[in-house]
């Protein structure tokens, strides 16, 4: 679910005045949308380590101690604030948990800065191979993921950003636009752009396509 205009402006102002009933009421709002974002982002040696509704919980109550600095934040939907704090949690879980398994460089889990893409890059990957595989083979999805990541990333970073919030994280076309400081038509653009060449690769993938119909 997602914020009417009305709505967006209400909670706007009554965060800006530290209010945390509109704080709890924010969450409640967009709960479900925050656990895809979690869901997609958690790296996966954290599967089965950490649960989504604890990281949930912990961005709550951070969110609740920095609600007086609320009015001091350049414009940003007040979703994507909280969405912010909910990112900013999951840096210092994948730190608490990974040490410094984070600082290898063959195995970095790259949260923010210019290497954002190669964890989105990760994440598309397993979340397609998921959805289209048995968990049965276990071992041709994890070839299949190794082949699916490479080929994505050979996409523009942004576009795989885009793709990312807009197909998995389920973030409007103006969210998207909002959250990466591009247009919304030039969002709109990159999510068609990013849709086809994502087929495009799905296409040349041997095996990829056929696994998905002997599953079915």
């Amino acid at each position: 679910m997602t914020e009417s205009s009305s709505d967006h402006h209400d909670f706007d102002r009554r965060l800006e005045k530290g209010d945390e009933q509109a704080l709890a009421a924010l969450f409640a709002l967009h709960r479900e949308r925050l656990w895809r974002t979690v869901n997609f982002r958690l790296d996966h040696r954290l599967r089965g380590r950490v649960d989504p509704d604890d990281v949930l919980q912990e961005g709550y109550l951070a969110a609740a101690q920095r609600i007086g600095h609320y009015k001091d934040l350049d414009s940003r939907s007040p979703f994507l604030w909280l969405r912010m704090i909910v990112n900013q949690t999951m840096i210092d879980v994948h730190r608490l948990h990974l040490g410094a398994q984070m600082r290898d460089a063959n195995r970095e889990v790259a949260i923010q800065g210019p290497h954002y893409s190669q964890t989105t890059c990760t994440s598309l990957a397993i979340q397609l191979v998921g959805s289209l595989t048995s968990p049965s083979r276990a071992a041709v999805r994890g070839e299949m993921v190794e082949q699916v990541e490479q080929a994505i990333s050979e996409m523009d970073p942004i576009d795989q950003e885009v793709l990312a919030l807009r197909h998995f994280e389920e973030l409007t076309n103006s969210e998207v636009a909002e959250e990466l400081c591009i247009e919304q038509k030039a969002a709109s653009i990159r999510y068609i752009r990013a849709i086809k060449r994502l087929k495009e690769i799905m296409s040349h993938l041997p095996g990829f396509l056929s696994e998905d119909r002997d599953d079915g």
